[in-house]
């Protein structure tokens, strides 16, 4: 059994391979640093942003899973999730992308507006 019971901590693989890209991307950019290198600089930020998209389009293709509790067959981080294509619920990323689920339509009753009173002399 996992430390986490049912709920899954977002190892998936976007979520390492983005971790794995950023890491890298920060290295350069801190020997960048070291050496005083602005264009050094400039490519780990570049790398750091690669990985950020690169885990959204993972996310995307059914390679990351929104957080939250699932059945423990599909817990394992080689698992890809089909609700992708659908979005998630409160996932940014779906958001971002167009794909949030179809929501419940909202009700809202009609409100009869009386007519104002009359104005009374004072």
């Amino acid at each position: 059994m996992s430390m986490h019971a049912d709920h899954d901590m977002g190892h998936t693989v976007a979520g390492w391979a983005g971790t794995a890209i950023a890491t890298a991307g920060s290295t350069q950019m801190a020997v960048a640093f070291a050496a005083g290198s602005t264009t050094g600089l400039v490519l780990g930020g570049a790398v750091v942003a690669f990985a950020a998209l690169t885990s959204w389009l993972l996310h995307l293709a059914g390679w990351g899973k929104a957080t939250g509790p699932r059945p423990v067959a599909q817990q394992s981080w080689r698992v890809r999730d089909t609700a992708a294509r659908r979005g998630h619920p409160d996932c940014l990323g779906c958001r971002l992308a167009g794909r949030s689920p179809a929501a419940a339509p909202v009700v809202v009753p009609a409100v009869e507006v009386a007519p104002a009173l009359a104005e009374q002399p004072s």
